[in-house]
């Protein structure tokens, strides 16, 4: 695997992606057209069907793309899957607590790290043609694993939780922390200040999702490393310019 995408976002390179939900195999293609670093599928709020995220991450790799999924909250199943599949990383919602991002780590990662099961006869393995042990090598050192604190509780225990060993980096999804937030809460803009500045003091990744150029521009500019669009928003904005010209 040459320069995986962790290796790129570990070396301080700015990396820009796109959420999409299945299916769009058309727009994974336009993607990688535009030469957008990465792609993320989102498998928590869209289809979860595995046959055709594996066409999305084989069309993905043909254009020299990585993949990440958004996995379903929990799913160690699904996890093991994506990344049988191919996909470069995995970034799963909902991490509360350092147990949480343990958890998360520990089904991501093959042994001695974690417990992932091991193949080398998946699309990842080359179809058993990969030698377990650079198999083996290859994937505990180049799979990305990153995280979403979305609640109060996760902003609580956010120095915890990005202190959890192997624990790639963060993304705050702020529609879910502004809905879980209360009166006593800490306001939007500071929770996702705090959790910012606990990424840069450890040295974490951070991830943000923006919905404009000029807003990524801000991201980038703020220490974000990777930048993902909400590919919906962004479309549905420039679908409704589209549609309101003078008439």
């Amino acid at each position: 695997m040459a320069s995986s995408l962790r290796a790129r976002a570990r070396a301080g390179e700015k990396l820009l992606g796109a959420l999409l939900r299945m299916p769009s195999e058309e727009l994974v293609e336009m993607l990688a057209v535009a030469e957008f670093d990465f792609v993320l599928i989102d498998c928590e709020h869209g289809p979860a069907d595995i046959t055709a995220l594996r066409n999305h991450i084989a069309l993905a790799a043909a254009h020299g793309v990585p993949v990440i999924v958004r996995v379903g909250e929990n799913d160690r199943g699904q996890i093991l899957r994506v990344l049988d599949q191919g996909a470069e990383g995995i970034l799963a919602p909902h991490l509360d607590t350092a147990a949480d991002a343990a958890a998360l780590v520990d089904a991501s990662l093959y042994p001695p790290v974690g417990t992932r099961g091991f193949a080398t006869y998946s699309r990842a393995g080359r179809f058993g043609e990969t030698p377990p042990a650079e198999h083996l090598d290859r994937w505990l050192e180049n799979t990305l694993v990153l995280g979403m604190i979305e609640s109060p509780g996760g902003v609580r225990n956010v120095e915890g939780i990005v202190a959890t060993p192997r624990l790639d980096g963060i993304l705050v999804g702020p529609a879910d922390l502004a809905a879980s937030s209360g009166p006593d809460d800490l306001p939007l803009a500071d929770a996702i200040a705090a959790v910012h500045g606990a990424l840069a003091a450890a040295g974490s990744l951070r991830m943000d999702i923006v919905g404009t150029r000029a807003a990524a521009e801000t991201s980038f500019a703020g220490g974000a490393d990777l930048v993902i669009y909400n590919l919906a928003s962004s479309l549905m904005q420039h679908l409704r310019d589209l549609a309101s010209p003078a008439r």
